[in-house]
């Protein structure tokens, strides 16, 4: 590890972008649990969602592909978790992305979130119910101009042909409830332990804070599922210790 790297036990301030909506209030929650300094970006309008951290982290409000928003809120950040949200039709997540690669300090962990439709090596294997169901998801999303799902395939990418410390967090169907502990990962869709394509929001977000101090997750792109989900449960019995 070079000396401008972050270690594990080196991680004391971290830059959330995208911290206002679900997913980045539960990384904000795991992040102060932990005693991080967390700085926070979000859109203007949202910046009252963060109203029950008020005092407790530091709010940078701006678009999160604006590259000097994110140069302001990641100076000095051990760490930067980026929620790829693939807003509108202007490049939303790959403006986002490469604003992250640009001006996070050298060294530092970047850990970002997206989708199991991410494929990192083409070596997934979806079923063709998925299949059909991203295709269309992504036809009426652009045709309402809402989401750029092809966007968030073009910001990972960008991650993936960078020589940061990155990893890709691909997150299945996600559900609230509490807690279940820590999500379980495969490196591709399709693997049998993934079947049950159920996470917790919460649990999501506890894989993508974990991940800024997991070395083994550098240039990985997990495919995550609920560790208490049928199919994660199958595999651990399966490979239980015999004695």
């Amino acid at each position: 590890m070079g000396t401008d790297q972050v270690g594990t036990g080196r991680m004391k301030k971290v830059c959330i972008v995208g911290a206002s909506g679900k997913l980045g209030q539960y990384m904000v929650r795991h992040a102060l649990d932990r005693g991080y300094e967390v700085v926070g970006v979000c859109r203007e309008r949202s910046v009252p969602k963060l109203a029950p951290f008020e005092g407790r982290i530091t709010v940078v409000p701006g678009p999160t592909n604006d590259p000097e928003v994110i140069r302001r809120a990641a100076d000095g950040c051990d760490g930067v978790l980026t929620v790829l949200v693939p807003w509108g039709v202007q490049q939303y997540s790959s403006g986002t992305a490469q604003a992250v690669l640009d001006h996070a300090r050298p060294g530092a962990r970047l850990v970002f979130s997206c989708g199991w439709h991410i494929t990192r090596d083409g070596k997934d294997r979806y079923s063709r119910t998925f299949r059909a169901a991203v295709r269309v998801a992504a036809r009426l999303a652009k045709l309402v101009r809402a989401v750029e799902i092809d966007d968030q395939v073009e910001a990972c990418r960008r991650v993936f042909a960078s020589d940061t410390r990155w990893t890709v967090v691909r997150g299945s169907s996600l559900e609230e409830g509490e807690s279940q502990g820590l999500p379980v990962w495969s490196r591709h869709v399709g693997d049998p332990v993934l079947a049950s394509n159920r996470t917790r929001r919460v649990d999501f977000a506890l894989f993508m804070v974990e991940a800024l101090t997991d070395d083994t997750l550098v240039r990985e792109a997990p495919a995550i599922v609920g560790c208490r989900t049928p199919s994660a449960l199958a595999h651990a019995a399966r490979h239980a210790d015999p004695a």
